[in-house]
């Protein structure tokens, strides 16, 4: 695949189980002083890790640089610290279903909803979600009290998987249960089937990949960087439909979810033609993912040199 190599592993020298901790440390400031008490708290937290975490620091100051089209200063650093810290607090009440004194804006709904309820006489089929690091893809399960009219089922590494699902299951709530589908297992591609075809929507991330899997290189903010193709070969393989979504947090406790249409089928049914449909379609994700990092710069949170892999 012309333009492709492996992935470099620099994002999984840098755990997600932080992330994790942080969830449970979130719900145990949620249960016992409420959302107002936590909030406050992620101004020493901000502090501490814009301090104790310079290549982190580093690789925001480079993606900032990128996005904002100007040297990043200390307040950016700062915004971005702080909106992903808010982002991890507000997921415990996004996941429970205790969206109360949340405002989630919701764009693209009816193109979601044109997706996935068929016209009379026609079959329902599902769609892929394909989404990113970029604000907060928990706050898609609020969509649903906004009229989404099926569950989002998630597709993640099974490295994740297992941590992500304990934290759910302690959260409890009352918000719609999540179907979380392991990747590398042997059923995988059987679930994300099964969930299609009874008109489900199954959401990924789609900008990074555990090391060893096929990557291409694209032009991404002034520069090439190393996007997946795995999940433009599912889409292709499976013959889904394909929307973007993106979980922007715009302010305390608010959200703006956009769905965005982006392909109908990725590739034909011939070798040659799949994968050069599947190049074509990381360069488009990769266009469509940058507009959103201009519009939205403070909602990145790949805290990794994004553009050195590209190089490794």
């Amino acid at each position: 695949m012309a333009g492709a190599a492996l992935n470099p592993p620099a994002w999984r020298q840098m755990p997600e189980r932080g992330n994790t901790f942080w969830l449970r440390f979130m719900i145990g400031v949620g249960r016992g002083l409420g959302w107002h008490a936590g909030h406050a708290l992620l101004y020493p937290i901000t502090a501490y890790f814009l301090a104790f975490s310079p290549r982190q620091r580093q690789a925001a100051r480079q993606y900032l640089g990128r996005a904002l089209g100007r040297p990043a200063r200390f307040a950016d650093l700062w915004r971005l610290y702080f909106t992903f810290a808010a982002t991890i607090l507000d997921r415990v009440w996004l996941a429970a279903g205790r969206t109360a004194g949340f405002e989630i804006t919701v764009h693209g709904l009816e193109a979601l909803r044109r997706r996935v309820e068929p016209g009379p006489g026609e079959p329902r089929t599902g769609c892929l979600l394909f989404g990113a690091h970029l604000g907060s893809f928990e706050a898609l399960r609020a969509v649903g009290d906004a009229g989404c009219p099926v569950d989002i089922a998630v597709l993640m590494h099974e490295a994740n998987a297992a941590r992500v699902k304990a934290v759910f299951d302690a959260l409890g709530g009352t918000g719609r249960a999540t179907t979380v589908i392991p990747l590398g297992c042997p059923d995988s591609m059987l679930r994300v089937r099964e969930v299609l075809e009874h008109g489900g929507l199954v959401g990924l991330l789609a900008d990074r990949a555990p090391a060893g899997q096929r990557m291409h290189r694209v032009k991404f903010l002034g520069s090439p960087a190393p996007l997946p193709t795995g999940p433009h070969l599912l889409a292709a393989v499976l013959g889904a439909p394909v929307m973007l979504a993106f979980g922007i947090r715009t302010g305390p406790r608010r959200y703006t979810v956009h769905f965005l249409p982006f392909a109908e089928r990725i590739g034909d049914s011939d070798r040659a033609g799949r994968e050069a449909a599947i190049i074509a379609s990381v360069e488009r994700y990769a266009r469509e993912l940058e507009a959103m990092c201009r519009a939205h710069p403070y909602n990145w949170f790949n805290f990794y040199p994004f553009w050195q892999d590209a190089a490794t």
